[in-house]
């Protein structure tokens, strides 16, 4: 199994680099429609009120495209080695920057098209303010790819069962939440792993929870494979 790195380089880029992402929404549309598009290593634009990010981070990459429709509806075209190691995290943000014990609600609901083949991850990255503590949560995950950490056993929660995993990149600590079976589509409610996190384990305090970032941890896309964000919404009170 690759390892899983890409927090470490997060933390270290810190806001500049990691503070980008987006939104997605209803159809998929070909990427020659987009009103926006970048092969640029670090490209990004902020269509409403999220921030879109091409995020080509790792060791080896190959080259990768990021487009979007609208700020609901945006894609990635990878060209990624078939070798180890985490290429690249395109990825949509939304900022919510506040305190769990302040948060009525945190959910998200996704929609997305995933290639049969390569080895990534389609995951979202949830960060405090500080970057001391990383929230994974796989929706669905294919080929050589595998958490940080030691196993936690096995959970229900925000509507989904997880295989849990615990583990430090020496940055920063990081969760790691495994759906048990893969998912195009769904919604979550992020609130309940937080409190889980939070009150049963006791791993973090009262963090300020800064960024939920969703999108695609891609490891190997040899030949060119495209990954579609057919919608996607992060809402929070």
């Amino acid at each position: 199994m690759a390892p899983h790195t890409r927090a470490g380089l997060a933390k270290a880029l810190t806001a500049p680099a990691l503070a980008l992402g987006i939104t997605v929404g209803m159809a998929a549309a070909p990427a020659s429609a987009a009103v926006w598009n970048s092969c640029d290593q670090w490209g990004n634009t902020t269509l409403g009120g999220y921030t879109l990010y091409n995020n080509i981070w790792g060791s080896g990459a190959g080259s990768q495209c990021v487009w979007a429709n609208s700020g609901t509806n945006w894609g990635v075209w990878a060209n990624h080695p078939n070798t180890g190691g985490i290429k690249s995290y395109p990825n949509s943000k939304k900022v919510i920057n506040k305190t769990i014990t302040s948060l009525g609600s945190l959910s998200s609901s996704y929609n997305v098209t995933v290639p049969s083949s390569g080895a990534y991850n389609t995951s979202y990255d949830i960060w405090d303010t500080d970057y001391d503590y990383e929230i994974m949560l796989w929706v669905n995950y294919n080929g050589a790819v595998g958490p940080l950490g030691t196993s936690q056993g096995t959970v229900t929660l925000g509507g989904h069962t997880w295989s849990v995993h615990k583990g430090s990149n020496g940055a920063n600590e990081v969760f790691s939440f495994l759906r048990t079976s893969d998912s195009s589509s769904g919604t979550v409610n992020i609130l309940p792993i937080l409190k889980w996190i939070k009150d049963t384990k006791g791993w973090f305090g009262n963090e300020t929870i800064g960024d939920v970032q969703f999108g695609y941890e891609i490891t190997s896309s040899s030949g060119g494979l495209d990954f579609v964000t057919n919608n996607l919404t992060v809402s929070s009170s």
